[in-house]
């Protein structure tokens, strides 16, 4: 049965609700649906009206779009059909349930068989791994991540032979041992530890023929190193990380297939990082890391909103950079209207249509500076 079935009767057309926004174009995580339905239950509410504030204080829908989120939450919950009408939002769906459990969602194989173009159409659908060995590329990362992965300035120090800060503790005790006299001033310098990763992962079809290897990918240098988030978009946002820690990786990846509900669907980049910063949770892990999206940009929605979801998530990353298949050679220049419109934002967008290729750009990540 689906999640949607499996939830209290009374807790369903508060769900359905995110949904119908999710499916005007609103940017809404599943954290925040979530804490949606526990205000719901902390505020006990009285009327319609507490609802709506419920909504408005956790789904935060953004300032120019109050007016299609009261008409829409009218249109959920007291029926006013007229007001879609009346409306001048564009393209306002009704979406009272959103699956009822009573089919098996899909499996992958049997939706999208040509994965070559995007879609804007949502698929909600379940992907299955299979087995294969190890790539030498994947190797190669495990043995080199630690050593060429970009690091950061930590804010403990250790002892050096040069260094910018006196190290007077230990000075001072071999001054003692020299019965006073000072031989030399030690010197102490910050540690360093490796900087945060952001993977972003397109699963849509567009993406499908890449999909497995690049869930290998992400589950290698999950494994590599500690300081990593790892998210899936297509028409959703999936934060896959806790499933990618376990060790087994035919074991991760069946745990992230069961998490990740749109494989191989639809194509809302822009969508996809808007609700990826709406979450300030989410949002944290983009400061100061060295984010990497790897997608094809074959963006099926507003170009202006990936333009502005792209801008933002740069701002906050130490370094971003953008993995696309299309890049066929070092002299790539963006054709599509999407990758056009980020190319100004992102510091570098280079091949990302083999996994020999992605490993090359990842080590060589730690020699780069952010633009």
């Amino acid at each position: 049965m689906s999640d949607e079935a499996q939830l209290p009767r009374a807790a369903r057309i508060f769900v359905s609700f995110v949904a119908l926004l999710r499916a005007n174009s609103f940017a809404i995580a599943p954290e925040q649906t979530a804490t949606f339905l526990a205000a719901i239950e902390l505020l006990g509410p009285k009327n319609l009206d507490h609802i709506r504030q419920a909504g408005l204080a956790t789904l935060g829908p953004p300032p120019e779009r109050l007016d299609t989120y009261h008409r829409l939450f009218d249109i959920h919950f007291i029926g006013h059909e007229q007001l879609a009408a009346e409306g001048a939002e564009e393209e306002i769906v009704r979406l009272q349930e959103e699956g009822r459990g009573a089919e098996q969602p899909r499996l992958a194989d049997e939706i999208n068989e040509s994965g070559l173009t995007a879609t804007r159409a949502e698929a909600l659908v379940e992907r299955r791994f299979a087995h294969a060995a190890i790539s030498d590329a994947l190797r190669r990362l495990s043995r080199q991540a630690h050593s060429r992965l970009p690091r950061r300035r930590g804010y403990r120090h250790r002892r050096a032979r040069r260094g910018p800060l006196a190290d007077l503790r230990r000075t001072l005790r071999e001054t003692v041992r020299n019965d006073g006299e000072m031989l030399h001033l030690a010197r102490l310098r910050r540690r360093t530890r490796l900087r945060r990763l952001l993977l972003l992962i397109d699963v849509s079809g567009s993406m499908k023929a890449r999909t497995e290897e690049n869930m290998r990918l992400a589950h290698a240098l999950v494994q590599a190193t500690a300081n990593i988030e790892v998210f899936t978009f297509g028409t959703r946002l999936t934060r896959v990380t806790p499933a990618l820690r376990l060790k087994r990786r035919e074991q991760a990846l069946n745990a992230a297939a069961h998490l990740v509900s749109d494989w191989d669907g639809g194509t809302r980049i822009g969508d996809a990082l808007q609700a990826f910063l709406a979450v300030p949770r989410f949002a944290g892990y983009a400061r100061g890391a060295a984010a990497v999206i790897i997608s094809d940009g074959l963006e099926r929605g507003d170009p202006a909103n990936l333009r502005d979801a792209v801008a933002k998530l740069a701002r906050r990353a130490w370094r971003l950079s953008w993995f696309t298949p299309l890049a066929t050679g070092p002299g790539f220049t963006p054709q599509t209207e999407a990758l056009i419109a980020i190319a100004p934002f992102v510091d570098e967008m280079v091949e990302g249509g083999t996994i020999t290729a992605i490993v090359s750009h990842f080590l060589a990540l730690g020699s780069r500076k952010a633009a």
